[in-house]
């Protein structure tokens, strides 16, 4: 039991270091090239090679707030979901210190005038959007994020398709929003640049755990209350079965 909990948990690490790694990596290093829509690409593909990869393992979430949504849906308990945590930032810091490794080897960039692909709001936003916006992105979109993964993994879903649904729900997310904040949806992600960035990026840091966590807060509650299936107890299956013979 130990072994597999160590086991799930080094896998988080791993899965939320490629997570931040290749997307916020794809914004540092080439995001010129890319554009918005590639680095929105980025995220919503290494999501899905996630789901696939480690899902079976430790499920997956390499997000602080979808271990939240989960601990909240009752689908992980409150030692994992805090173990998960731990992990998910670790592993979200040292990718952003790999991306700033391998952007300093480029004699053109500047940590302090190029960034490094943390989020912002006001004059930190790429659009300059507002607190008040940035705060309703990020509830909205994490809830809808944290929906979706439940639904995807649920007993009703199809199987074999989570990562698709789960993958491709995140890389909308961020063509719909990288103008507003640079996009969250995941607070590990937005604790590794600031943690290097400094400044005005952790002082807005707040924003981008409190968001997230209230979104899949409530993203959790509407699946669990109100959308769910209840699960069948073995006696109330067969009676069911026995009333449509």
């Amino acid at each position: 039991m130990v072994q597999n909990a160590m086991r799930a948990y080094l896998t988080e690490l791993i899965g939320t270091f490629a997570l931040v790694l290749i997307g916020v990596g794809s914004a540092v290093l080439a995001g010129d090239a890319m554009g918005d829509l590639g680095i929105a690409l980025a995220f919503g593909l290494v999501q899905l090679a996630m789901v696939y990869a480690i899902g079976a393992i430790s499920g997956s979430h390499i997000n602080p707030a979808v271990s939240v949504g989960m601990l909240v849906s009752g689908r992980i308990g409150g030692r994992d979901a805090l173990a998960y945590i731990i992990v998910q930032c670790i592993g979200a810091i040292l990718a952003a210190g790999v991306i700033l490794a391998i952007a300093t080897g480029n004699p053109a960039y500047s940590l302090a005038a190029d960034g490094l692909g943390q989020n912002g709001f006001g004059a930190a936003s790429p659009a300059g959007f507002s607190m008040q916006a940035a705060f309703i992105s990020e509830v909205v979109m994490t809830a809808l994020f944290v929906f979706v993964i439940l639904a995807a993994t649920g007993r009703e879903a199809q199987k074999g398709f989570a990562g698709l649904a789960i993958g491709l729900t995140l890389g909308m997310i961020h063509i719909a929003t990288i103008p507003v904040d640079g996009t969250s949806v995941n607070p590990a992600r937005s604790l590794g640049p600031a943690v290097f960035a400094g400044g005005e990026a952790l002082s807005q840091l707040w924003l981008f755990w409190a968001a997230p966590i209230l979104g899949a807060i409530l993203g959790a509650i509407i699946w669990r209350y109100l959308l769910e299936v209840p699960q069948v107890e073995p006696a109330e299956a067969r009676e069911r079965a026995a009333a449509h013979a």
